[in-house]
């Protein structure tokens, strides 16, 4: 049985011949792109079970080209890039990136990172349920958040962090350990965009219905809990 197949988006050719010869090794079948027009119109072609995606690319930059590929298509993105500011990351995860791991790398973290990324695809096609709490409701099946039917727009992390707050009701959840679970790896650094998906949350929800359904446990993490 054929191995998932994987597109590298990046215009350093030594790089992106690394990678492929290394994940060749490992079964994946691999294709490159080295420019961000290029890669997108190969992304939007389909069969392509997950993306490495630089940021820095000529033609179009790696964030417009997740933009334009989540209006269409919800396949795992791994962001390659140079930069560490920790408003990049925000960004890229926020526009639908699965991951982010920054230059220099070791390879065996982008193949565990991988790994990560295309076993938490086959557990979500797996799941067929809607997760509801009162009167906020989250449907898998159609990828959607409503309060009292009305339909609550999040970005794809924002769905996933809502989701693991929901499934664990009523139970303390440390920020490392969200980011291990939601992010898909254990995150070195700031837990600080945990912080940053909440408020994100917070104001879709807690403040638009006035419904305080997301509380701080301070020096630990989070909970979510109908009061």
């Amino acid at each position: 049985m054929a191995k998932e197949k994987i597109l590298i988006i990046e215009d350093e050719l030594k790089i992106a011949r690394f990678v492929e010869l290394e994940l060749k090794y490992e079964g994946y079948q691999v294709e490159q792109c080295h420019d961000g027009r290029e890669g997108l119109q190969r992304a939007l072609e389909g069969n392509i079970d997950l993306i490495i995606l630089d940021i820095m690319l000529p033609s179009m930059n790696g964030m417009e080209v997740l933009r334009r590929l989540r209006q269409h298509s919800e396949v795992p993105v791994i962001m390659l890039t140079a930069k560490d500011q920790i408003m990049d990351k925000v960004m890229g995860l926020d526009m639908g990136a699965d991951d982010y791991l920054t230059k220099p790398f070791a390879i065996e973290e982008l193949l565990a990172r991988i790994r990560t990324a295309l076993k938490r695809k086959k557990a979500s096609a797996k799941e067929t349920k809607v997760i509801q709490i009162n009167d906020l409701k989250l449907d898998l099946d159609k990828y959607t958040v409503s309060f009292k039917d009305e339909i609550i727009e999040l970005t794809k992390r924002e769905f996933e962090l809502l989701k693991y707050l929901m499934e664990n009701q009523n139970i303390v959840l440390t920020r490392e350990k969200i980011l291990e679970i939601v992010w898909g790896y254990e995150y070195l650094g700031d837990t600080n965009v945990v912080d940053v998906y909440v408020r994100y949350l917070r104001s879709k929800i807690d403040d638009r219905f006035d419904r305080k359904l997301i509380h701080t446990v301070r020096g630990v993490g989070y909970l979510l809990k109908d009061e």
